[in-house]
């Protein structure tokens, strides 16, 4: 079928990427927006614009709060259909309690797990979720859409299709292709040392593009092949389900020995029992973690079994100093306080698992580290977008002297893809600052904002998109650009306007989660106003790609 190997990967690198690399924009760009998505957050709901906070008294401040919740009425609604007879008023059978922060979280978000009776699975548990002012105690309104970790965060790695986990069985199956074209993209590009240093802006925009596809692609190849392959590893669970299917029987046995060599219980035991303090189990395990020279704040605090004889308290020291998300965790019995066990050394299998899902997830505290993520995920974006241009410019011509229309597809989809999530993106910060503070479902609001802004792009990129089939460029492209910079400045402008948080007040103090987004959106908007400006110099005899594109293999 191909004279040679490397042209069979070059087939490979070309279709894969094309075929699944709308996917893979998707999950690089919002991979890079979500590594600050707790800074977006704070741009987006300005209540919540103070210091990060260490984790509250329980005693005094989130006992109460736990008291009194309740499963969320969206998540009450999804049972229907999964238990037998009516679903109750009041649900009072507390399975867990739980509140997790990071150094990056200026409020607190506290979880509830209630059982759920006659459900069809015994282990049904249905969920309610807080927002807590930790300096105060007030109760946060959960109206406000958290707009980078609740929205871009997951679209990053589920596309927001949470239906049967679709969309996150989308983004591994491009996760596993990426790998399989990163290693064809290295047979096909021999000078690998050489590419990573030659980019010619000033040359066509043909050859300039294919510089920038390969100079993003070598540049970050490390990047790229590890985080599409941490991905896989942290939903691997969800990919091969083993253990809660073939494998259920020995699952639930194997947690039964742990729970009777760990000393805490699996199940509830049935009898009623108090809470003694939290706060005096927090203290002790602070304690125990500066003896060992690891003195830190808690990450994550988890109860379980509420209110029963056999409930436990586990306290985890935050992951701020090093890779893991939590660690040095210390399990107390709830009813008296005693030290149940201390968490030992892990294995070599638990540490790599570790190593790995935190590298990824990075909670940790390094900023200049961070903002090398958000380079290597736009990277990532940028390799996928040059691609999809040099698909397009290398067959239009071909494709308008024989009538076809694969180009045109092909291009409207990358414009759509492209310049359309950025469109999506300025698009719901706009919202965000325009909508009413008091509108009902404001979150439903922004979030359909969003997908309207990215279905006008889609259809704009389709309608603009004849002149491919003429084997002219698109307009489109330009037209978004310009767009883009234009909603980009009017968020920033809209924030300084309803907030007061302008830039000069919010460099001055300096308050770096709202600052920082107002600059990246303002250098975005200037990179997007010059792409639009070099896009509309573009000549008809700059368009065509030159043979080096042959010659690399994209065929």
């Amino acid at each position: 079928m191909f004279a040679n190997f490397r042209l069979a990967m070059a087939w490979l690198h070309t279709w894969f990427g094309l075929v699944l690399g709308y996917v893979l924009a998707v999950a690089f760009f919002f991979g890079a927006l979500s590594v600050f998505d707790r800074e977006i957050d704070r741009w987006a709901i300005p209540q919540t614009r103070f210091e990060a906070q260490p984790m509250p008294s329980f005693d005094r401040m989130l006992r109460p709060i736990f008291e009194q919740m309740q499963p969320d009425a969206e998540n009450v609604q999804a049972l229907r259909g999964l238990v037998d007879g009516p679903l109750p008023e009041r649900w009072d059978t507390v399975a867990s309690w739980g509140a997790y922060t990071t150094h990056r979280d200026p409020v607190l978000s506290v979880f509830a797990s209630y059982e759920v009776p006659n459900a069809h699975d015994p282990e049904q548990l249905v969920w309610g979720t807080r927002t807590v002012d930790p300096r105060s105690g007030a109760l946060l309104s959960d109206d406000r859409l958290k707009i980078g970790s609740r929205f871009f965060y997951p679209l990053h790695y589920s596309l927001n299709l949470h239906w049967k986990d679709l969309g996150t069985w989308i983004v591994g199956l491009a996760a596993l292709v990426m790998l399989a074209a990163l290693v064809s993209g290295i047979v096909m590009h021999r000078r690998l040392f050489r590419e990573f240093f030659t980019f010619r802006p000033w040359k066509s925009l043909g050859r300039s593009t294919l510089d920038l596809h390969n100079l993003s692609g070598v540049a970050a190849l490390p990047f790229h092949f590890f985080f599409a392959f941490t991905g896989l590893v942290i939903f691997a669970g969800l990919y091969f389900p083993v253990g809660h299917t073939q494998l259920h029987e020995l699952h639930e046995m194997h947690e039964r020995i742990e729970a009777v060599e760990t000393g805490l219980p699996h199940e509830r035991a049935g009898v009623a029992a108090p809470l003694a303090s939290v706060d005096a189990m927090v203290a002790q395990a602070q304690r125990r973690w500066a003896e060992r020279g690891r003195a830190g704040e808690v990450g994550f605090l988890w109860l379980q079994h509420v209110g029963d004889a056999n409930g436990y308290v586990s306290i985890y020291r935050a992951g701020t100093d090093r890779i893991a998300l939590t660690g040095e965790g210390m399990h107390f019995k709830a009813s008296t306080g005693e030290l149940l066990r201390e968490d030992p050394p892990r294995t070599a299998v638990d540490s790599v698992n570790e190593f790995l899902t935190g590298l990824h997830l990075q909670h940790f505290r390094h900023w200049l580290l961070r903002w090398l993520y958000v380079l290597g995920g736009l990277l990532g974006a940028v390799c996928i977008a040059t691609g999809f241009v040099l698909f397009v410019e290398k067959r239009k011509r071909q494709h308008a002297r024989d009538g076809g229309q694969g180009a045109r597809v092909v291009d409207a989809l990358a414009v759509a893809t492209v310049t359309g999530m950025l469109v999506a993106t300025a698009a719901i910060l706009v919202a965000n600052r325009l909508l009413p503070e008091d509108l009902p479902a404001r979150g439903t609001w922004e979030q359909g904002v969003f997908w309207g802004a990215w279905a006008l792009a889609a259809l704009h990129a389709a309608w603009r998109s004849a002149p491919v089939a003429l084997g002219r460029p698109n307009p489109a492209w330009r037209e978004q650009c310009i767009a883009i910079a234009a909603l980009a400045v009017a968020a920033v402008v809209l924030n300084a306007v309803t907030t007061g948080d302008h830039l000069l007040k919010t460099i001055s103090e300096p308050y770096w989660p709202v600052a920082g987004l107002d600059l990246a959106l303002l250098v975005s908007a200037g990179v997007a106003a010059w792409a639009a400006r070099r896009l509309s110099r573009r000549r008809p005899a700059q368009a065509a790609v030159p043979n080096a594109v042959v010659e690399a293999g994209h065929v």
